[in-house]
């Protein structure tokens, strides 16, 4: 297929589609049959002037709309999406290669995000203190006693707020983001990954169909010159990120020195401690899903495994075993249990590591190269390596892709040495039957998300997505309590009647 036949997807500027300007162009391919299957402005730096213009104008009316009134639109635009879920998931398949199971599960993970941004009402409710000081100077009698002084805090939304969104979960992480900031009364630009846009444009259609009002919502799209714009504009008050941690760190940077404020979900490189007394089945479930669910290419993966004791003799074997039996194919085959990695950039990386780790002299238990799966597509099975140590590239550098490193620990202390030595601390889980164990990982390991028996520990909306170290950059992280700080400020009065 040639450029010319992938459809040039449009911005959505003030509520309408909005043709891109003449300039640099990304086609994207369906990463499981290598057709291509869109393309879209890289450096329509002009459509990001427009957006902003677009959600500043829509501001002073949105702010001042009742919050009651505000998130029925949030509740007719879930109403949409449950009717639209297997379109959606078709798209991210197509786009991005999941699984049909993983694109619905991502789909439905965004829609948990609408139903709690639909409680702005409570969640953006301030506090007050009644007769918190008395003003003596103003008694009307000697007996009064005073004139009380009353003081509450109100939390008010921003502004224009920004959000650029990660390839990898295409719908669902935009989703962390614009529902919540709109219920709080702000205006928004959302900047999608390039690599898979066409799930968030058909999402923020959908939006427009609930109803929200011309500026509430934008889109556009392009490259590093369209997010630098967007995340220095004199009329943007915040910026969400979520992607790698070299990007996250310069957005962070420049955000800030912009005087945006700014939160930054980065890289990861997760680790799984194994008990010799663990649950076989449910470590080996949760070690294998997290490893290698969504081709590994998740910020909440599992890519590192440290057996403690005795643990490796049965972990390791039944890990191998089940990873030389996967299927890998084409996310819309039913069959399949593993899919593509996003494009032939992503696969040629995990290639290169590979490489690295034998080169390095980890041991290859298995090697995802020679698995079995199509020859057209960005495929790379399921690859194992063991006798790993801490120094090792594949061991401390995020992947993004399915490769899982096995190190072996003494002990508990030591393998928690272990995750504590990594720049990231994104997420760490513990599979153990010892409460005593459990409880010594929980007060001692350095992660923002960590699980006890449970293999990805992706918290729903009400909580934050909390990474640690250099996989957060910020103060207040996405969902939960802090995203509703993040989208609001705070004001407070002081009230004296006389």
């Amino acid at each position: 297929m040639s450029s010319s036949a992938a459809p040039l997807l449009s911005h959505i500027i003030g509520g309408k589609p909005t043709a891109p300007a003449e300039g640099k162009r990304r086609s994207n391919i369906n990463p499981g049959t290598g057709e291509l299957v869109s393309s879209v402005a890289i450096d329509d730096v002009a459509a990001a002037d427009r957006a902003v213009a677009a959600a500043a104008a829509a501001f002073p009316k949105w702010s001042g709309t009742p919050v009651g009134d505000r998130i029925q639109y949030l509740f007719r635009y879930k109403f949409l999406l449950e009717q639209h879920v297997d379109e959606l998931a078709e798209l991210i398949v197509q786009e991005h290669g999941k699984t049909t199971g993983e694109a619905i599960g991502s789909v439905r993970r965004g829609i948990d995000c609408i139903e709690h941004a639909c409680g702005a009402p409570i969640l953006m409710m301030g506090r007050t203190l009644p007769q918190i000081a008395v003003s003596s100077s103003f008694c009307r009698t000697e007996d009064d006693g005073g004139v009380g002084i009353d003081s509450s805090v109100d939390r008010l939304p921003i502004g224009v707020c920004v959000g650029v969104t990660p390839f990898n979960f295409p719908m669902m992480v935009p989703l962390w983001m614009w529902p919540m900031a709109v219920a709080c009364g702000n205006t928004f630009v959302l900047k999608p990954s390039e690599r898979d846009p066409m799930s968030a444009v058909r999402a923020m259609e959908l939006a427009h169909e609930a109803g929200f009002p011309e500026g509430v919502l934008n889109l556009v799209h392009g490259g590093v010159e369209v997010v630098d714009r967007l995340i220095t504009h004199e009329d943007v008050r915040a910026v969400s990120f979520v992607g790698s941690t070299r990007a996250g760190e310069a957005i962070y940077t420049k955000g800030c020195a912009s005087g945006k404020r700014v939160q930054c979900m980065c890289g990861a490189k997760n680790y799984s401690i194994i008990m010799p007394d663990a649950n076989r089945e449910a470590a080996i479930d949760g070690v294998f899903g997290s490893a290698f669910g969504n081709t590994g290419q998740r910020c909440l993966a599992g890519s590192v495994v440290v057996a403690v004791g005795e643990a490796a003799g049965w972990l390791v074997p039944a890990l191998v075993e089940r990873a030389e039996r996967m299927t890998v194919g084409r996310g819309c085959d039913k069959h399949t249990q593993m899919g593509p990695l996003q494009d032939e950039d992503s696969r040629s990386r995990v290639l290169k590591y590979i490489e690295s780790g034998i080169e390095e002299g980890a041991e290859l238990l298995v090697d995802g190269r020679r698995a079995p799966m199509p020859d057209a597509g960005c495929f790379v099975g399921a690859t194992i390596f063991d006798r790993t140590s801490p120094e090792m590239r594949i061991v401390r550098e995020e992947i993004f892709g399915p490769v899982l490193s096995i190190l072996r620990a003494a002990s508990l202390d030591d393998a928690v040495s272990m995750v504590n030595r990594s720049e990231y601390g994104n997420m760490s889980v513990i599979f153990t039957d010892s409460g005593h164990a459990a409880h010594r990982f929980e007060t001692t390991v350095q992660a923002g998300m960590i699980g006890v028996n449970v293999g990805v520990p992706a918290p729903m909306a009400a909580f934050p997505f909390a990474g640690w170290k250099r996989s957060f950059f910020g103060d207040l992280h996405t969902n939960g309590e802090d995203g509703v700080r993040f989208f609001t400020k705070s004001r407070v009065t002081v009230r004296r009647w006389i």
